[in-house]
């Protein structure tokens, strides 16, 4: 079991978009090493509590659920996601609109429902999910890169906000995984995207989920402060 702030209870875990794909596998690995894991989707099922990240009142009711459940969330995983392909020029307004609502700012929305909290216990972890197309950019993902970018932009100012009080914000830039989210794009893309990656496949969200497990440890992710880290299959090399 893995202590929460002071060593005297297990920690509170919230993971967004935990239904399926990589954020089930992260909210599978918090629970395994004995952490109290919550589970925020859109997605109705037994014990999650849904939540449209895109809407302000939604992510406050899911939230102050959540923490009539656990109290003071310590981990914050915000994994919920939307992926959908167009070339820009093509691209309606209400696509771009959208992704950049659940994909942006629905993070934006969560982050801030537990920086009070966690900077008044001096101890947090928020781990935002980004993408490697928000370093490199993808063919007829403009709105998706964007959005991505704009999650390790502000991941690393809310890290300069609020470092000072133990709490450790940090991105996980996945490359392309096996999941339901991917599910949606043209297998041109993927195939295409397969030849270029070095490891030459996707990954797994359980090949993902390690990493959210580092960021969160104590004392292993204690000095990851902004870090973008990227289990990718080579696909960006910083």
């Amino acid at each position: 079991m893995t202590a929460g702030p002071g060593g005297a209870r297990p920690r509170a875990v919230v993971v967004t978009g935990g239904a399926s794909g990589i954020g089930a596998a992260i909210a599978e690995a918090f629970t395994a090493q004995g952490d109290t894991v919550v589970v925020l989707d859109r997605a109705p099922g037994p014990g999650i509590i849904e939540v449209d990240v895109a809407r302000e009142d939604s992510v406050r009711s899911a939230f102050a659920a959540a923490r009539e459940r656990v109290g003071t969330v310590d981990v914050l995983v915000n994994s919920a996601g939307l992926l959908t392909e167009s070339p820009l020029e093509d691209m309606s307004l209400a696509q771009w609109t959208e992704t950049i609502s659940v994909d942006l700012t629905g993070v934006f929305l969560c982050c801030r429902e537990v920086i009070g909290p966690m900077r008044h216990q001096r101890w947090g972890r928020i781990i935002t999910i980004s993408s490697q197309l928000g370093i490199k950019g993808g063919t007829g993902l403009g709105h998706y890169s964007a959005a991505k970018a704009g999650v390790i932009g502000m991941t690393k100012a809310l890290a300069l906000e609020v470092s000072a009080d133990n709490v450790l914000a940090n991105c996980i830039a996945p490359g392309p995984i096996e999941t339901p989210l991917v599910d949606g794009i043209s297998e041109d893309w993927k195939a295409a995207k397969r030849k270029e990656l070095p490891l030459r496949r996707f990954g797994l969200p359980a090949e993902v989920a390690p990493t959210a497990l580092l960021l969160a440890s104590d004392p292993g992710g204690n000095l990851f402060v902004g870090q973008t880290l990227g289990p990718n299959s080579g696909d960006v090399m910083p």
